[in-house]
């Protein structure tokens, strides 16, 4: 099974683009799930969700819809010795245990920043992330290109780690435009190929500043149902927020998926 979303939902710039111009942002939400079957939240690796806004996400969304929560920067970026990563997690996971009850929650992506190479620490840091929250799918997204390697995947697929395979520029260094299954679920993210300004930019944000074409993503499709062939449940999630650029490119995914299919 395949599911198409993008990488947040409440962006004040979607109006006229995707959401009505007058759209509440309160309304968001409910608008955006009558055209995607996932999203992925984002905010929460800047700052520690509190377990109020995730029960009111849990509310809003119907009963078959997946979120993928970001993890927060405490445990990817910004990691501590080893009590301040349990209280993180701690507090992280209480956070998101709403999700968990409610059979809504499609995972839980780590982003790990370019500086996280494959160390010896750090490969036994991922390895223990499935049972710092049980229950929930660990989804890996490697910026360094030095975690392309066999080895790499096969300490992934016994540790039960998902890869999060990856549309970005092609700039030495990052990693490549691969689709890999390691566990479930298949996990793709399409950041845009904004080149120029992933590295000279003002805010991170300008990096995904990006309008896929319908040849780009057509690149994508086999590689997306042979993924799902491997993993049972993949979700493909549009990173490209600006200017509604994201569902835009969703929705042409969604289109490009399904046909030639009964």
């Amino acid at each position: 099974m395949i599911l198409v979303g993008t990488a947040g939902f409440s962006y004040a710039d979607w109006r006229g683009m995707f959401y009505p111009e007058t759209i509440k942002a309160g309304d968001m939400l409910t608008f955006y799930c009558r055209h995607f079957p996932c999203v992925e939240i984002d905010f929460t690796y800047y700052q520690m969700p509190a377990r109020r806004t995730i029960e009111g996400l849990v509310k809003k969304a119907p009963d078959d819809f997946s979120f993928i929560i970001k993890a927060n920067r405490k445990m990817t970026h910004e990691i501590g010795d080893a009590s301040s990563v349990k209280e993180a997690f701690g507090a992280f996971a209480g956070s998101i245990t709403p999700l968990m009850d409610a059979g809504k929650l499609g995972g839980v992506l780590y982003q790990f920043p370019f500086a996280f190479r494959p160390t010896p620490a750090n490969v036994s840091y991922l390895k223990s992330l499935p049972e710092r929250i049980p229950g929930a799918a660990v989804i890996v997204e490697y910026r360094n290109a030095s975690w392309y390697a066999p080895w790499v995947f096969t300490m992934m697929k016994e540790a039960q780690l998902a890869f999060c395979s990856v549309d970005e520029p092609n700039i030495k260094g990052l990693m490549p435009r691969v689709a890999l299954a390691t566990a479930t679920p298949g996990y793709v993210r399409f950041h845009g190929r904004n080149k120029e300004k992933w590295y000279n930019h003002i805010t991170v944000s300008e990096r995904y500043d990006y309008l896929y074409s319908r040849e780009e993503l057509m690149e994508w499709v086999d590689r997306i149902r042979e993924l799902d062939r491997q993993a049972g449940l993949t979700y493909v999630i549009f990173n490209n927020c600006h200017h509604g650029s994201a569902p835009r490119n969703a929705l042409d995914m969604k289109l490009l998926l399904e046909a030639g299919t009964s």
